[in-house]
Order: structure tokens, then C-alpha cells, then sequence
């Protein structure tokens, strides 16, 4: 049975940074990744590959940036005062999630600060970055009435976006928490 389109899929996989070969996420050992193909619950990229593979296949699939995580885009560096970071340490490189204007989680990097202004960047960590996907196709089945409802599996995710938002800060998870969030789009 290959995938189609509307059903909902589960993968065993792990994901490298094609340049580095550092792995960014993985799910092996852990709980599948299930997404409902065509609702655009994955990046771009990886859905396409799924389409017409075969279950218990392995792949290997090399993602380009604009069918992953987009182009790194300097306009989306942003300075703001230190004083908004009251009572977090800060540190190069560290991520912090806030809320953004609609109450979508933003994911933003701490790329420079001092006494009185922080660098964040809005890019995700991951944009820019040719990705290499090895995958297993667990499984496939119909959707539920909910998820067909709701588009997706789980209630899909907000963590990645495209777009500058006011940030609130606070520390917490997104969609698990773990690597790059691979599983998600943007």
C-alpha cells in the first residue's frame, strides 16, 4: 500500500543538517510521528517525499530551505530593549518561545545583547539549512472524524513563523519541545 493524500501517516525519523551532518531531531526510539498528508502539518519537502512511498520503506530525502524552514532572512533581526528580559540569563544563542500578536507561540534566538539592547532573531533556528531526512513509513490509516474536523493530527502547531511579532517573553516547549521541531511546518 503506498500513501495518498488525506491519510494520515506515521514515521520513525531522524534529521541531519545536510552541511555539518549534525543531527537536528529524532524520533527513533520514541513515539511515531503521525501527520495527516496533504494538510500541510509537515514542511513541504518531507510531504512530498511521502506521497506514493511504500509502509515499512526507509528513505532518504534531502530538503532544500524553501521547502523546509525558508531562507534565512536578515530583516527578521530585531533589537530590543534588555529591560523586557527582566529576570531571564541571558545567553548567546539560546532560544526563548513568547506569544506573538494572535496568540501564536514564537520561537525567537538570542543572537547579541548588553546592558541595554538584545538581538533577537525570528528566523527559525533551522532556516537556511539544507536538511536530510532518514525516514521509516510506519503506517497509514484513514482520519478520524476529528481530525478531518480539525485539518491534521493532534491540532497541529504553531511554532514556526515567517512573520515579526511583539514578543512576550516566557520559556516552554513547542510541539514537544525536542531538536528543531522538524514535524512542524512554518
Amino acid at each position: 500500500m503506498n500513501i495518498e493524500t488525506n491519510k494520515v501517516v506515521s514515521i520513525e525519523y531522524e534529521v541531519m543538517d545536510f552541511e555539518s551532518k549534525e543531527i537536528v531531531d529524532s524520533n527513533i526510539g520514541a513515539k511515531p510521528l503521525e501527520f495527516l498528508v496533504g494538510a500541510g502539518q509537515v514542511i513541504t519537502g518531507l510531504e512530498k517525499a511521502i506521497i506514493g512511498a511504500e509502509i515499512g520503506k526507509k528513505l532518504e530525502i534531502q530538503v532544500k530551505p524553501e521547502e523546509a524552514y525558508g531562507i534565512y532572512q536578515n530583516d527578521f533581526l530585531q533589537e530590543v530593549p534588555r529591560e523586557q528580559f527582566e529576570g531571564i540569563e541571558l545567553q548567546k544563542g539560546m532560544t526563548l518561545f513568547g506569544q506573538g500578536e494572535n496568540g501564536q507561540t514564537v520561537q525567537v534566538v538570542v543572537k547579541d545583547f548588553s546592558d541595554k539592547m538584545v538581538m533577537i532573531d525570528y528566523n527559525h533556528p533551522l532556516a537556511g539549512k539544507t536538511l536530510l531526512f532518514n525516514i521509516t513509513v510506519l503506517d497509514s490509516r484513514d482520519p478520524t472524524e476529528q481530525e478531518i474536523i480539525s485539518g491534521g493530527v493532534g491540532g497541529g502547531c504553531g511554532c514556526q513563523s515567517g512573520d515579526k511579532h511583539e514578543h512576550h517573553h516566557g520559556e516552554g516547549g513547542c510541539c514537544g519541545g525536542g531538536g528543531g521541531g522538524c514535524g512542524c511546518s512554518h
